[in-house]
């Protein structure tokens, strides 16, 4: 099973490309139809891979032959916090075009990522329609609801994981099995880090805004600003109405949200995209390429559209185990 190759599609900036490359296995291109992600994918693996674009356009003879399809398929048509429209919702059909690709290039192997409302959507009927049309495909498929925290971040973000084997290469009756938790949970000091001064404090427009907040009247008189500065490294989500408390871990970081805030050195910091793609796994030197290289509002977007890295890994590792038996 060695020198096994892949393609990164719905590549975003490449969360699940770092972790199969870290594995070994060497990437031979990617799909990816937003620019800005693209530029920081750059930043990140080089200019040396095609990027194929709209995975509905591609004509699949002109791919190269490859052995595993990696991919994070769009979640906003199954998200609890997107309009659910799920299979009416053309972004959902993304999945079925995957399929057409696997079959066309006889690929042994996938992994492919959503968000856990897929689990639930449209009671359990969007998840079925998938799995059968996998199974139609010719792929022995397992799925699991995975949190990123259990793998080495300190953020909480649950994603459904299918990793799926072409039927004829089974051997035996062995099923896949995917990777246990790990026991420590992260520190959350060793990822809000950034030395930049990205302070939170009541000259800014935004502070005045955040105070009316914590008067508002699902919040008056919970919270203090003194009492909250007292905790260092505690973690701030502000919502729509209450306003959610995290001690040694962050919330799921999504593509919209980018309010958190978190005490240090008896201050309120906003979590910088350097910050948020350290808590997605992307190692420092990546990060600090983007810090110093692409628009803040933009790496946050990202980071919050990415594969958590570890999770991808740790998945990825058992599904070398099981291609090997």
């Amino acid at each position: 099973m060695e020198n096994l190759t892949f393609i990164d599609f719905c590549a975003g900036i490449g969360g699940g490309r770092l972790a199969f490359e870290k594995l070994g296995l060497t990437c031979l291109g990617f799909s990816e139809i937003d620019k800005n992600a693209e530029k920081t994918y750059r930043l990140f693996h080089g200019e040396t891979e095609k990027n194929y674009g709209d995975l509905t356009k591609i004509n699949t003879d002109e791919l190269p032959d490859f052995d595993v399809m990696v991919g994070g398929f769009p979640c906003q048509t199954f998200s609890v916090i997107g309009q659910r429209k799920g299979m009416e919702d053309k972004r959902g059909e993304i999945i079925f075009h995957l399929i057409n690709i696997m079959k066309k290039k006889n690929v042994k192997f996938f992994l492919l990522e959503n968000v856990k409302g897929l689990v639930n959507h449209d009671n359990g009927r969007s998840l079925k329609i998938i799995l059968e049309a996998l199974d139609e495909a010719g792929y022995y498929v397992e799925w699991k609801v995975l949190n990123s925290i259990n793998y080495g971040v300190p953020q909480m973000r649950e994603r459904i994981y299918f990793v799926g084997t072409r039927k004829d290469l089974l051997k035996n009756d062995v099923k896949f099995s995917f990777p246990n938790s790990d026991k420590q949970t992260a520190n959350v000091e060793d990822f809000l880090i950034d030395d930049n001064e990205l302070t939170f404090n009541e000259k800014q427009e935004a502070y005045k805004t955040f105070i009316k907040y914590l008067n508002n009247k699902y919040n008056q008189n919970k919270h203090s600003i003194e009492k909250l500065l007292e905790s260092e490294y505690l973690v701030l989500d502000t919502r729509q109405s209450d306003l959610r408390l995290y001690y040694n871990k962050v919330p799921t970081l999504r593509l919209g949200r980018h309010g958190i805030l978190y005490v240090k050195d008896k201050k309120f910091r906003k979590l910088s995209g350097y910050e948020s793609l350290l808590l997605q796994g992307f190692p420092k030197e990546l990060a600090l390429k983007a810090k110093n290289s692409i628009a803040e509002i933009y790496i946050l977007k990202q980071a919050g559209n990415a594969m958590t890295v570890n999770t991808v890994q740790a998945i990825a590792g058992k599904m070398l185990e099981f291609a090997k038996n």
